[in-house]
């Protein structure tokens, strides 16, 4: 490995020179090695490594050019947030609506990508399967962003032999506008196919639910879905965590580089394969697990405790497989180094690099994401994905046992990726879960769970 040296200036031409792997190579180096600066406190080396990585990252640049140019971008706010003054000025004067853009690039992703597709095809079949024989239906949606997910779930239900049920869906958002719009299109879409409908809107964090406010009824099969939502409740128990963590727990930055420059060339180069056959090797620390990063969360506990005291037939969750949220930067940055290369070498695989639309989801979306994992700490930091057995070791603690996803459901999912003229999107069956990947490596989860009866 080439090292850092103060004594290089401010011009490096020969970067210029480096080939398309070489420079990817130093790139993974650079970011590794200038996290570990930011993580320690010595900001003199962290920048001298950020104008190195600003010579060869590029946001319009191959698969880790790209992804260099947004975790450069965060680690440089990490940096600038040690003097809270310089960073408040430098951001005092941008102007963003962060709901309206959120809804921008989920639209974006879910045109873009088939994950949620697959995922709605999954959770709908599940409700469906569920509800059988039901007269009515409550289905609970905490995070009503995307109305095309009951819209086909609508027309499902007026498929069945048995007729219709009368259907009901409480929609949790920040927004009143886009529930308003969800409750419109979703009682148009009703009212064509004849079905009793009623939509009951709930504006609000999902943070301070009241679940009272559901307005569950006695004689109502309830289902709950959440898609990308649960994750963020993990930044509320954040804090008091974070004063509990021992000495050696906080210091091990450096413990974490060394591993990483320990891994093999070859590993790192595979990290760089535009059109890899086997995807991302998996990151050092995707298996370990830390006293923050165990599934020792009251607000989600509390959460899902009280969701059990509606008694829903199925609850259906959705959630990005990775491991975010470990203590430390270093671990952190490299399981997200690894998991936002395979979606950005998705995107190189199956979009132009000139494409309006790529460059929005990668910075609007995937861009924020990672400032979020990496420049965030305490209840800032809400992008907390979890791998799919901590969310097993939640909910089980919670007093639900798993429904295994059905063959029809996960038949008609393997069948829309299929029909993306790619050979990387792939499915898998893990403990009765559903992983939906690209190329070998999870990307998603999808579980369904019912309450287990001896609670």
């Amino acid at each position: 490995m080439m090292s850092l040296s103060p004594s290089l200036g401010s011009s490096y031409p020969w970067l210029k020179e480096l080939k398309s792997e070489e420079r990817g190579l130093y790139l993974i180096h650079l970011l590794l090695t200038c996290a570990n600066h930011v993580a320690t406190g010595s900001l003199e080396n962290a920048n001298i490594a950020l104008e190195q990585i600003s010579e060869l990252a590029s946001p319009d640049g191959d698969t880790m050019q790209r992804i260099a140019a947004y975790f450069t971008e965060a680690l440089a706010d990490r940096i600038l947030k040690t003097w809270p003054g310089l960073h408040k000025a430098i951001n005092s004067t941008r102007v963003v609506d962060l709901v309206s853009e959120q809804a921008l690039v989920r639209r974006l992703f879910f045109e873009v990508f088939p994950f949620l597709k697959a995922a709605f095809l999954l959770v709908n079949q599940a409700i469906i399967e569920a509800m059988e024989g039901e007269k009515v239906v409550h289905v609970i949606d905490l995070d009503a962003a995307e109305p095309m997910q009951w819209i086909a779930l609508i027309r499902g239900l007026s498929a069945r032999p048995e007729g219709p049920p009368h259907l009901r869906i409480t929609g949790i958002h920040v927004r009143k506008e886009v529930l308003d719009q969800m409750g419109h299109r979703l009682s148009e879409e009703a009212e064509k196919l004849d079905i009793p409908f009623q939509f009951n809107p709930v504006v609000g964090e999902l943070e301070d639910l009241d679940v009272e406010r559901l307005h569950v009824k006695t004689g109502e099969a309830v289902a709950i879905s959440s898609v990308l939502r649960l994750h963020s409740l993990l930044a509320s128990d954040d804090e008091p965590l974070r004063k509990k963590l021992p000495l050696a727990l906080k210091n091990s930055n450096g413990i974490h580089l060394q591993r990483a420059l320990q891994m093999s060339q070859n590993t790192l180069g595979e990290l760089l394969e535009k059109d890899t056959v086997n995807g991302c090797s998996p990151s050092p620390d995707s298996a370990s697990s830390s006293p923050l990063s165990s599934p020792v969360s009251p607000k989600v506990d509390t959460f899902l405790t009280a969701l059990r005291g509606l008694l829903p037939k199925l609850v259906v969750i959705t959630e990005q497989d990775s491991n975010h949220n470990g203590s430390t930067l270093m671990e952190r940055l490299l399981e997200s180094l690894h998991s936002y290369a395979a979606l950005f070498d998705c995107l190189e695989s199956t979009v132009s690099r000139a494409s309006s639309e790529r460059l929005k989801l990668e910075k609007m979306l995937f861009g924020n994401e990672i400032k979020n994992i990496i420049s965030c700490e305490g209840a800032e930091r809400k992008e907390r994905h979890e791998k799919l057995e901590k969310w097993i070791q939640r909910l089980d603690s919670a007093g639900f046992c798993n429904v295994p996803l059905s063959y029809y459901g996960m038949l008609q999912a393997k069948t829309l990726l299929q029909g993306y003229n790619c050979n990387g999107y792939k499915m898998k069956g893990e403990n009765g879960c559903v992983m939906i990947c690209w190329q070998d490596r999870p990307m998603f989860s999808v579980s369904a769970w019912r309450c287990r009866n001896s609670l």
